[in-house]
């Protein structure tokens, strides 16, 4: 199969990905874990980015996404 889908069905997924290193970090992660489960994944949808305060320092970084991949 190729990288992209080009006929068939799609499926979307919401996962939150988390770090204490970064937004960019916490994407990845989600992407990543997602992949250990879920095979094909061809595009990622960042939504939203939050993160928890803790002593006037960012302490986590969360992602919200929507993950695309073929459906089988």
């Amino acid at each position: 199969m190729s990288d992209f889908i080009t006929s068939g069905a799609i499926k979307v997924i919401e996962i939150i990905g988390v770090s204490e290193e970064s937004f960019d970090d916490a994407v990845n992660k989600a992407v990543a874990k997602a992949a250990e489960s879920i095979s094909g994944i061809t595009g990622v949808e960042v939504l939203k980015l939050n993160a928890r305060v803790r002593d006037g320092k960012i302490v986590q970084y969360r992602a919200s996404a929507k993950l695309a991949f073929a459906v089988h």
